[in-house]
């Protein structure tokens, strides 16, 4: 199959073909032509396939065939966890429309309110927005949703992490009940589920890989090592390959800060992009990292949602992450496109049950090997330290604590639980 079996339109057609496609994958090959249709989507496809083009190039198409007089409106709203999604969408919208004229408003927090007010007044047919920052637009009534034909909801799964199902709510009654609503997610939890059953129509669904499956073109390894000597490997890894571009994924902010920091003072030129980085920090960083102006970009698990970067060789995961689905996430950033490349995670012995839960996520997939010169101390601890253990819980008959050395039934072994995990993604980005 081609593009043009898809029924899209002879400038959409170009503007792919300018890009150097010509072969849709399989999310677009079963997405547009049911976009194109009117229906109600809900999508969960790997990260990496093309999902974006997806929902942009059906939606280009509608709206330069159903375009008309009169002033510019609010036609299409896509709604994203981040900001660099957003901006991501935003560059595929300017990208495949280029030979059309639409006018696009990217709107999220971060920045001066003000150009975006400025811009929202000229007219556009499109706003791709974090939810947020699109409530203080609509609290200042600065932006018109009420002629809005379609809604994406995109990465709804990482939107529903991040606790934004209250300002979905509020947006979405903005926007007419006879919306089409493309829901497009990693993966199709119950909570994707039930959000499908609140806000969208008889769905079509799509699903073109197993749920959480790792990309096969994403060479996937693990190396044992203390937790004290994983800088160390990390740049022995760098620098003895002569990796040119290394995406780096921490657990916090101040972590981020910090590696970033000591592989400088290693030689290795390298930058953080996190949360509380200003947007135009952001920004500076993620373009000298595209630009091989530093060799390693490391990142926080929601700040590098949304990163796309043709071939990037390299993910290295420096801290487990506490959801084992979040590995899948992160490895996805490597292997885009067809193109293949590689995922190695620093494991320490306190991260034992990260990584167990990972090897079950992806079918035992993944093996841990020790690299010659950093082996283990077989004294190091296997559990996690102090301070991150979980707390003794209370028994409920006696009203006493259980007795030293005990694990509580169901307390996790490496001291974190489910709950403080969906919290570190929203504090740790």
């Amino acid at each position: 199959m081609s593009f043009s079996n898809l029924g899209l339109s002879a400038e959409l057609l170009r503007a792919v073909s300018d890009q150097g496609y010509d072969t849709p994958t399989p999310i677009q090959a079963q997405a547009i032509p049911t976009i194109l249709a009117g229906h109600d989507v809900m999508a969960s496809a790997q990260t990496g396939t093309g999902k974006t083009a997806a929902f942009t190039l059906p939606l280009l198409h509608r709206l330069a065939e159903q375009a008309g007089g009169g002033p510019r409106r609010v036609r299409v709203l896509v709604l994203t966890p981040t900001r660099e999604l957003a901006d991501q969408v935003a560059e595929s919208v300017r990208t495949y429309g280029r030979h059309q004229k639409l006018r696009t408003a990217v709107i999220y927090g971060g920045v001066n309110i003000g150009p975006q007010i400025k811009v929202l007044k000229q007219g556009v047919d499109i706003v791709v927005a974090t939810p947020g920052r699109l409530i203080d637009h609509l609290d200042r009534r600065t932006v018109d949703l009420s002629q809005v034909e379609t809604v994406v909801l995109d990465e709804a799964d990482r939107m529903l992490d991040m606790g934004f199902i209250k300002p979905m709510e509020r947006i979405l009654k903005q926007v007419p009940g006879s919306r089409q609503t493309l829901l497009f997610s990693a993966t199709f939890s119950d909570a994707i589920r039930k959000l499908a059953q609140r806000f969208l129509r008889s769905p079509e669904v799509i699903e073109v890989a197993r749920s959480n499956a790792a990309a096969e073109s994403v060479d996937q390894a693990a190396h044992w090592v203390d937790r004290n000597r994983k800088r160390e490997l990390l740049s022995h890894l760098i620098g003895a390959n002569n990796w040119r571009q290394v995406l780096v994924f921490t657990r916090t902010k101040r972590g981020a800060d910090r590696l970033a920091v000591q592989l400088s003072q290693d030689g290795i030129d390298a930058m953080a992009i996190h949360g509380d980085k200003s947007q135009g920090a952001r920004n500076r960083a993620l373009s000298a990292f595209k630009r091989q102006r530093v060799r390693a970009l490391v990142a926080t698990d929601v700040a590098a949602r949304g990163i796309d970067i043709d071939r990037l060789p390299h993910v290295i995961n420096y801290e487990l992450p506490d959801n084992a689905e979040d590995y899948v996430h992160r490895i996805g950033r490597t292997g885009r496109g067809g193109q293949r490349g590689s995922a190695i995670s620093l494991v320490a012995g306190e991260e034992r049950g990260q990584f167990a839960a990972i090897q079950r996520l992806v079918k035992g997939n993944l093996k841990a090997t020790i690299i010659p010169g950093f082996e283990p101390d077989p004294n190091a601890p296997r559990q996690a330290p102090a301070g991150r253990q979980a707390k003794p819980r209370v028994s409920a008959k006696s009203n006493r604590p259980p007795r030293k050395g005990f694990v509580a039934k169901g307390a996790p072994r490496n001291g974190r639980g489910k709950s403080n995990a969906r919290g570190a993604s929203r504090k740790s980005a």
